[in-house]
């Protein structure tokens, strides 16, 4: 099956050249990210044996009326450090047929999906953290009248490439899933609700996973059992969309079977995921609130997989997404295995021609989130929580846990002075659960402070200067940083980079410098970066889903491009 599908990608992208005149198009982009590494001792950063690293990929996608055709080449010559290494080689993990017509969409081969918010499906890419778990299999689609929407999926997820006798393939050791999907919105449905105010909508996923039974064994007094697991595990939800005027609301609970696995320690209790947003908009003031409680919901194509590897669904972060190196510095990783929180965010315009507006006006962003565990009690004074072979623990729904994760209140004003000169000043609180988010127990919390001040500066038409200074105070962990970067762009083509990042007050005595210059030059839809200097060690999240970064001295390279 797969062989056809690769031999039909390869045909329709072959005869487009031959048919273009009849709308056939053909269109793509790729990135090749080269490395080289030296060991640095002060840092912590090590050689690589090959010297240089590189990652590569190319998508390219064909579109003929109905018809759409792609895929996607990567190579891994070999991964660059902080990439999982399981992904050495080089293939086309990625490709699919697409025939869409009237209410019916068809797709075989790989697929990207995600149902509702997520809880229950999402199968999704993202270069910057190496995650990718696409679908290999079958996805229909339809509309059968407007407003009622099918979905149907069955397939097993991406792994890593495995060397062959004839070169590199998929892996395929996880289990099979079949995913359905219907939603329904009355708006769109009924005629005489099409242009109400207040518009509804509702749906419903079950998502059902395969896996063949494999032992599991469990020691007690001495005497090893044989653990039962099930080879079905089924994981369901409902959900709701709500808008009127200003307000918005969204919710959705999902409900997980027993499913014993490596990130759970095999216990066998049920999972629970609920996650609610809600929303106001109007006269330039927004105020956003979001909350989620997730209680044992890991869901994953191989029960055995840990990390990042093979998840079925994907938990939202309700924190902020920050940009800056700083703020960014400890990112919260999502706890599938138990955490509550909330978040609030609420953003507001001051007037222009305003006495705190001034000419430009002023844009102001508060943000709160705190993420906290549940709480957990023994099912029996006799049994541990969480003991290997048992329902685990106990939790009432609106019980909290005693351990704070991760806290984050900052405020963030944006302000133009003039047509030449605009500045972005942050403030941030952070509390963060090294121990547990990093899963090193004997680290202590950490309490930071950070400030950002982001300067940019028309020098004359077509040529900025942005500078930046950042600073984290806290006693824990590295102790203190200092930042200042500065880049210089002549739009569109050039720039020019420059950034240190001092660490001081270092408890361990390992002060250092980590510096970064670089330069760029793009063109049209290319862009080309050379860059030489130090990383520190640290992490990478992006949705709550991470990949640690270890630290590096040496020269990138960077090359993107679309056609």
């Amino acid at each position: 099956m797969k062989q056809l599908v690769f031999l039909l990608v390869l045909s329709f992208i072959f005869m487009s050249k031959i048919y273009a005149q009849n709308g056939g198009t053909v269109r793509g982009n790729f990135q090749t990210t080269m490395q080289t590494y030296k060991s640095d001792s002060l840092i912590g950063a090590t050689d690589a044996p090959e010297f240089v690293l590189l990652n590569s990929y190319a998508n390219i996608l064909y579109t003929n009326a109905n018809f759409t055709a792609g895929m996607r080449y990567e190579g891994y010559f070999n991964t660059l450090q902080g990439y999982d290494t399981k992904n050495d080689g080089f293939g086309f993990p990625y490709r699919f047929l697409q025939y869409s017509a009237d209410n019916f969409d068809i797709t075989v081969g790989n697929f990207y999906e995600q149902l509702g918010n997520g809880l229950v499906f999402r199968t999704y890419e993202d270069k910057n953290i190496g995650y990718d778990n696409a679908m290999d299999g079958i996805r229909v689609k339809f509309n059968p009248h407007q407003g009622i929407y099918f979905t149907g999926i069955v397939g097993t997820q991406r792994y890593a490439f495995s060397k062959t006798d004839i070169g590199y393939s998929q892996v395929q050791n996880q289990g099979l899933i079949r995913a359905f999907d219907i939603e329904f919105s009355p708006n769109d449905a009924i005629d005489s609700l099409n242009d109400a105010k207040t518009r509804i909508s509702f749906g419903y996923s079950f998502v059902s996973k395969y896996q063949k039974e494999q032992s599991q064994f469990i020691t007690v007094n001495d005497t090893t059992y044989s653990l039962l697991m099930p080879q079905n595990v089924t994981a369901m939800s409902g959900r709701m969309n709500l808008s009127t005027g200003a307000f918005a609301f969204s919710g959705e609970f999902a409900y997980k079977f027993n499913d014993p696995s490596a990130e759970n320690n095999y216990i066998y209790k049920p999972g629970t995921a609920t996650f609610v947003n809600i929303s106001f908009a109007k006269s330039g003031l927004g105020i956003l609130l979001s909350a989620k409680r997730i209680d044992n919901f890991g869901f994953r194509s191989n029960r055995t997989a840990t990390l990042s590897d093979l998840n079925i669904n994907y938990i939202p972060d309700i924190s902020r997404n920050h940009v800056y190196a700083f703020s960014a510095f400890y990112p919260y990783a999502n706890q599938n295995t138990g955490e509550m929180g909330i978040s609030s965010e609420i953003t507001f315009k001051l007037k222009k021609n305003s006495f705190f507006g001034g000419k430009y006006g002023t844009d102001i962003r508060l943000n709160y989130s705190r993420m906290q565990d549940i709480n957990k009690q023994q099912i029996d004074p006799n049994i541990e929580i969480n003991q290997k072979g048992t329902d685990g623990y106990i939790s009432d729904f609106f019980a909290i846990g005693k351990d704070i994760f991760y806290q984050d209140a900052n405020i963030q004003i944006n302000k133009k002075i003039s047509k030449g000169f605009k500045f972005t000043v942050i403030y941030q609180n952070l509390i963060f659960n090294y121990g547990i988010l990093r899963g090193e127990p004997e680290m202590q919390t950490v309490y930071a402070n950070v400030g950002i001040l982001d300067m940019t500066i028309k020098l004359k038409t077509k040529h900025y200067l942005r500078i930046e200074a950042e600073a984290l105070f806290s006693e824990q962990d590295m102790g203190n940083w200092a930042m200042l970067s500065a880049e210089y762009t002549v739009s569109p083509h050039w720039f020019f980079s420059a950034t240190d990042q001092y660490n001081y007050k270092n408890p361990n005595n390992q002060e250092a410098h980590y510096y970064n210059a670089a330069f760029g030059y793009k063109i049209n839809a290319t862009r080309l970066q050379f860059s030489y200097g130090r990383q520190r060690a640290g992490v990478v999240c992006i949705g709550g889903v991470c990949r640690a970064v270890p630290a590096t001295n040496g020269f990138m390279f960077s090359l993107t491009s679309c056609f």
